[in-house]
This record gives structure tokens, sequence and C-alpha cells, in this order.
């Protein structure tokens, strides 16, 4: 695999965006980390390689949450709504689903979210691109299922080492995972990575959702934005996700990364230093979303249903899978169900 720049190059051209890597793997790229090129991660040898190394007893686990589970979304979405209609005066049925394709297990694409300063996405595209008369389908999130998000996963269960470790730990806190915390359960667990490799990170918020009442989920659905807890946003992280080189992330939680909302509407708008209101962060923290999504074009997974295949790894000791994900071939979509499995 061809050498890439180090995560101290980046932005690789003067007047790009913080930490891009725009034009690494073409001007005209629409998948950035799931290029198949040699500069990449998922190339057909790195693919092949992870069937043949992780699939060994055929198990099969979905990741997909049920897209009506959460009732209702979180950030003012739809919720998901089913049509089911009857075709008499044979017997048979037709369905219709209204869907935010963000309201349950979902990969966000580069149409979701721009670096929020420069107002641009992926490659520098702006809304522009996406929006009137001149529109196109670029950076939309066919492009991903041409060929799928597929490799090597891994799963980091970082609220089954909170409760061995007697780790206090509440998901609607607000609270940042920093690397730290990462790292010592990937060791905790004897995980090592590869380049290509497609992280997951269980935080516990599928598993808390499940035990809410109905009014509780109301609740934690009406400040716009929320407040979940999620990995620390910021520097440390995306030098670790880079030389590391994942080709996606994903996670469990509504949001990735911690969504504390007046920080997070400040660091985005302004990237201006962090108050005390969180003396662990960094001193600046620019969102993950937009180093991510819009600098690498790496595919960011969330509300993905882990619980099982934590499960399964707790019962054999195994922390890493073949992983098999086909988004939806939705021209110009800006997000997507997974439509992920496990193979073990």
């Amino acid at each position: 695999m061809a050498a890439r720049p180090s995560f101290a190059d980046l932005p690789l051209r003067a007047g790009d965006p913080p930490y891009s890597a725009w034009g690494l793997w073409g001007l005209d790229d629409e998948i950035g980390t799931l290029s198949r090129t040699s500069k990449n991660l998922l190339t057909d040898e790195i693919v092949a390689a992870a069937a043949r190394e992780e699939i060994r007893t055929g198990v099969r686990i979905s990741l997909d949450w049920p897209l009506d589970k959460l009732q209702p979304p979180g950030f003012g979405r739809q919720a998901f709504h089913q049509q089911l209609i009857a075709k008499p005066p044979r017997t048979v049925n037709d369905d219709v689903i209204t869907i935010n394709t963000q309201s349950s297990s979902q990969w966000d694409g580069l149409r979701h979210f721009a670096y929020q300063k420069e107002k641009l996405f992926y490659g520098g595209r702006s809304m522009e691109d996406f929006h009137g008369p001149d529109a196109t389908k670029v950076n939309g999130i066919q492009a991903m299922a041409h060929s799928g998000i597929i490799g090597r996963g891994v799963l980091i269960d970082h609220v089954s080492y909170c409760l061995e470790h007697d780790k206090p730990f509440s998901f609607q806190s607000g609270r940042s995972i920093p690397l730290s915390e990462l790292q010592a359960t990937a060791a905790f667990q004897n995980l090592s990575f590869r380049p290509g490799d497609i992280l997951f990170i269980r935080s516990g918020f599928t598993a808390m959702y499940e035990t809410l009442s109905s009014d509780e989920r109301v609740k934690l659905a009406q400040p716009n934005p929320p407040t979940y807890s999620g990995v620390q946003a910021g520097e440390e992280f995306a030098r670790w996700a880079w030389e590391t080189q994942f080709a996606a992330v994903a996670g469990d939680a509504p949001s990735f990364e911690a969504w504390r909302a007046y920080l997070i509407i400040l660091q985005l708008m302004h990237r201006i230093e962090h108050t005390n209101a969180e003396s662990t962060a960094p001193k600046t923290s620019p969102s993950l979303h937009e180093i991510l999504l819009s600098g690498w074009g790496c595919p960011i997974g969330e509300l993905f249903d882990l619980e099982s295949l934590a499960a399964h790894c707790r019962a054999t000791r195994r922390w890493s899978f073949f992983l098999a994900s086909i988004p939806l071939k939705s021209p110009g979509g800006a997000a997507s169900p997974p439509n992920a499995i496990a193979i073990f």
C-alpha cells in the first residue's frame, strides 16, 4: 500500500479547510477513505484478506436497529411511517414507507455535514451543487453503495469496559469519551488494528433506550439539538483515526461524537477555545463530522445495533469480524440505512 501523507501534512493544499485531504484520491473523488486505489484502505486485496481471516464459523449478526425504534427521533427528524396497502381482489400487499434516513441505523454520507465556517463539503462542493437548477448528484450516497462498505470490522465495547472497571457512565450526561479510554478498552480486549479496519464503538445507547418508557423517550428527544454522550471531538481522535487508517467509523449513539449543544454550536461556527465547562477536552475541538465526512470522505455510522454483536464477541473473545454493508442506491442521498451484517 502506498504511503499516505502524515496527519501533520493536513490540509494537503493551502487554503483548504483544517485537516482536509482533498485531492488525495483525485479531484473528482466521491468516496474518500472507501476508495479501492493503491493509496487507500479498502483495496480488493485488503477485503479478500479480511474475508479469508474473519469468516470461520458462518455466524451472522445484523447490525441494523429497527426502522421504527426511535419514537420520536431526535434532532427534529421525521419518524418512520409505513402504509400497508391491500391489493384486492388478489390476496396481495404492497407497502409504502416514509423515513428520514437518519432516524435509525445510518451511514452519514458526504452530503450530510459540511465544514460549517467554510460551508464546503468533501472535495470543496457547496450547497449550490446539491440544490437549485444546476444541482447534480455529486457526493450522493449512491457512490458509496456501488462497492459497499465491506472489510474487517472491529468492536470497541466501551460500556462493558466501564462496567467491568467500575467506571460510572451516564449516556444522557453529554460526557465525552476520551481517546485514552477507547485505547484502554482495546488493550483490555487484546484488540489490534490494521489499515482499512471499520471501527465500531459500543457506548450503550440502544440498550439504554430499550429500558425507557414512552414518556421518557419523548422527553429524551425534545431538546433540539439534544445532549448525548459520545466520542470526544477534537484533534486527538482525528489524528488517531488518520494514523490508524480506519476506512469508516460507527457507533450505537445518535451522534458519533459527544453532542453538548452550546459547545458544539460555538466550536462549529467559530472554532473558539472551550470554556471551563468541559475541562477534560482539549483547548480546541473541531467537529469530527467536519473532519471525517467533509475532510476525508470517511463515512460515520450512528445508531447501529451492537448489542447482539457485543454479546457474541464477549462469548467468543473475538472482537473482529467480516462486515458487509450496502447503503441504498439513493441518487444524491445524504445518508442511508446501512443494511449491515457481521459475519464470523
